[in-house]
């Protein structure tokens, strides 16, 4: 359900319109809309934004580490019109059991990095992502660096084992 102070918000009214079920929250941060998209309906409203309504860009794809809040994680979408010079951010509420969400790579191939580099850093998986793997620490890295409860000097070496 759209928030009254969304309500003036156009595009923020174009998607409840389409699936009235696809917004579970929403407020404005710093002058730009957000919206709290239900986990299942982001590729969809992904979809909606782009085609309806003319977002054809992401500019970036982040998560955001809550802990100890339940759920834990926030996955967030920046969104943005290059045509109407609009920008609305939308986000997914992800549980540390749960800790994976659809890809929208079908939406923006852009959106491909983005994905992985959140993978990487928070350990939050993309369902039908095309290529999934760490893109910024080692393939043998242990652990995700931007969780919360992820040691501050990192996960010391072993060389007793050389």
């Amino acid at each position: 359900m759209l928030p009254d102070p969304l309500k003036d918000v156009a595009a923020a009214a174009a998607l409840e319109a389409h699936d009235p079920s696809a917004i579970v929250d929403g407020h404005t941060d710093r002058d730009e809309p957000t919206l709290f998209i239900a986990p299942d309906k982001i590729v969809d409203a992904c979809r909606f934004f782009r085609a309806e309504l003319k977002f054809n860009r992401i500019s970036s794809i982040t998560a955001v580490d809550w802990l100890p809040a339940n759920p834990r994680f926030e996955v967030v979408y920046h969104l943005h019109s290059t045509d109407n010079n609009q920008r609305i951010r939308l986000k997914v509420r992800v549980s540390e059991e749960e800790a994976e969400v659809d890809s929208v790579t079908g939406v923006w191939r852009g959106a491909n990095w983005y994905e992985r580099e959140v993978f990487d850093m928070f350990g939050i998986g993309f369902r039908n992502h095309p290529d999934l793997r760490r893109i910024l620490m080692p393939v043998d890295w242990e652990g995700h660096p931007l969780r919360k409860d992820y040691p501050v000097h990192g996960h010391k070496y072993s060389y007793q084992n050389e």
